[in-house]
């Protein structure tokens, strides 16, 4: 039997069902996402084309004709001065954690994002009892620890904290990925 082929590429409106069935998972199970109520296609559609207007990265990992998963960047704060430093989102779909997607498709977006010229990327984290992956995700990948946020969260009737870790993009870095 072949081991499926993973190919990560740019997102396609196609793309954004699978996108919103992954998220929702996330938003309606855990406490990962602050988000309360699981965004539709309609409101992901808005999103992407938001980020591809603004040339943002909005990644796929495509497993064999299978979204594994999506990561994308946005801009940090709304304010000009901060046009140089971008927030990532990476999600997996849930059954395919933990076998170096994550790994591929976070290496994507910080070389996309390094030879766009952004200098600095962000990633808030939600400390959950499962933030150990991603934390030790982001640290392979060059990010270190910036700071807490305690208390920030609400949900699912627990006060959460949330971890700041930070990258710094050299203009045109490709990066060991």
């Amino acid at each position: 039997m072949t081991a499926p082929s993973l190919s990560i590429r740019p997102a396609v409106p196609g793309d954004l069902a699978a996108v919103a069935e992954i998220f929702a998972h996330y938003v309606a199970d855990t406490v990962i996402t602050f988000e309360q109520t699981p965004p539709t296609v309609a409101e992901w559609r808005r999103r992407f084309h938001d980020l591809t207007a603004r040339e943002l990265p909005f990644l796929v990992a495509d497993r064999s004709g299978e979204l594994a998963g999506y990561a994308y960047a946005a801009p940090w704060r709304p304010k000009p001065a901060y046009r140089l430093t971008v927030e990532n989102s990476i999600y997996l779909a849930p059954s395919l954690t933990g076998k170096g997607m994550g790994k591929a498709l976070l290496g994507a977006l910080v070389r996309h994002c390094g030879r766009a010229g952004l200098r600095q990327m962000i990633a808030v984290i939600a400390d959950t009892e499962s933030s150990g992956a991603s934390f030790a995700l982001h640290e392979r990948l060059g990010f270190a620890h910036a700071g807490r946020l305690t208390g920030v969260g609400s949900k699912h009737g627990r006060s959460i904290d949330t971890v700041l870790m930070q990258r710094q993009l050299p203009a045109g870095q490709e990066g060991p990925f």
